[in-house]
């Protein structure tokens, strides 16, 4: 089954969604406009409810298949939400929001979600019900928590879920996709070194927090080299280091920033152990005080099995068989549909960008040529998934 016909036919009105949205990005929870669109999409297809504030500014579409009265539900995921970045792609289409864009594809993950729901809603070929989940502050909010504990599984019984991103350089017309771990959890953590400030020519009188800032960066180095198994992958990156205003000052505090990647629990559990060990030893043999905080954010993104071969086979349909990548390495960036993950079965799949700008840069652009693939893949998981007996 390759991309549906008439999705093919919608190409030119879904980029135009997208182009509005492109136009008028927002982030975080504030995704007020964008919500509005999607709402007001939904009711113009006709589907059977629409329910908007769950996780804040979530928007979810009910759409009911021939016989709605079948035992099982499909949940799809699209997010909403744009980055706090200044745009340099010069599109006609460019956001008009100073600061903000659609650095991420966001825009057109909602775009090929909203062409899905409205053949499902025209066609309505399954059985059972199809869910269309539009998420706010994906970027570092946590709006897939947010409408977790707002009842999205409960509410809609919804038994299993599905979720994609765009991936810059792979190919227009692919997937990608894999078991297990597909994307990391992320943690971050800040450091607050209390020293002793002196002038810069007495250091002998000083507790220098910017020398104990340096050699905590560098004994962290170790966590990956030294402390997990070489096998386990970690990233333990310092982002952040202040310190200082003056030339001729050694000053009392410094202050370290960054986060940590990491696609097991366990090694995320080594990770923050050996980072607390290490603050403390470094603060006892240099006679500081260093506090650490330590948050956990995002677990581990964890395709089940059996949904992933069910995924990778729906897009096999759609692309052919050589045009899916069954076991692509994971990546150390972190995704919040990793909260969806933990209470429902369900995968989690990459759709070719094509050669384009990396995601989180200014000149990124996502691909309206990958429109109706994404959408294609969204009908046919319904529809293989919900085939009438």
């Amino acid at each position: 089954m390759p991309i549906v016909n008439r999705l093919a036919e919608y190409q030119d009105e879904v980029a135009a969604w997208r182009h509005d949205l492109h136009r008028h990005p927002e982030i975080l929870y504030e995704v007020h406009r964008t919500a509005a669109t999607v709402a007001e999409r939904l009711q113009e297809f006709g589907v059977d409810e629409v329910v908007t504030g769950l996780g804040r500014t979530g928007v979810v579409g009910v759409i009911r298949g021939k016989r709605g009265d079948g035992s099982r539900t499909i949940g799809l995921r699209a997010d909403m939400d744009a980055l706090p970045l200044m745009e340099v792609t010069g599109k006609p289409y460019a956001s008009t929001v100073p600061g903000k864009m659609h650095a991420c594809g966001h825009d057109g993950h909602t775009a090929m979600l909203l062409g899905a729901a409205k053949y499902l809603a025209e066609t309505r070929n399954f059985d059972g019900t199809a869910v269309v989940i539009f998420q706010p502050a994906e970027e570092g909010g946590g709006g897939g928590k947010a409408m977790i504990e707002d009842g999205l599984m409960e509410r809609f019984g919804i038994d299993e879920v599905y979720g994609m991103h765009n991936m810059p350089g792979l190919d227009l017309g692919k997937f990608a996709i894999r078991p297990g771990p597909i994307m990391a959890a992320t943690d971050e953590f800040n450091f607050v070194i209390a020293g002793h400030g002196a002038h810069a020519a007495k250091p002998h009188a000083s507790i220098d927090p910017i020398v104990v800032g340096t050699q905590l960066v560098q004994a962290m180095q170790t966590i990956v080299s030294r402390s997990v198994d070489p096998l386990a992958s970690v990233v333990v990156s310092v982002t952040k280091f202040h310190a200082g205003e003056a030339h001729n000052i050694i000053p009392e505090t410094a202050y370290l920033g960054g986060t940590v990647r990491t696609l097991t629990p366990e090694t995320r559990d080594l990770a923050e152990k050996r980072i607390r060990e290490i603050a403390a030893g470094i603060a006892a043999v240099y006679g500081a005080r260093i506090e650490v905080d330590y948050d956990r954010n995002y677990p581990v993104t964890v395709n089940h099995a059996a949904n992933a071969t069910f995924a990778a086979d729906v897009a096999a349909e759609v692309v052919g068989a050589d045009r899916v990548e069954r076991d692509v390495a994971p990546m150390m960036g972190g995704e919040d549909f990793s909260y969806m993950l933990e209470k429902r079965p369900g995968a989690f799949i990459f759709i070719g960008n094509g050669d384009s700008a990396g995601l989180h840069n200014p000149a990124y652009d996502f691909n309206d040529e990958a429109l109706p693939i994404g959408a294609s893949y969204w009908v046919r998981l319904v529809e293989t998934s919900l085939a009438p007996a």
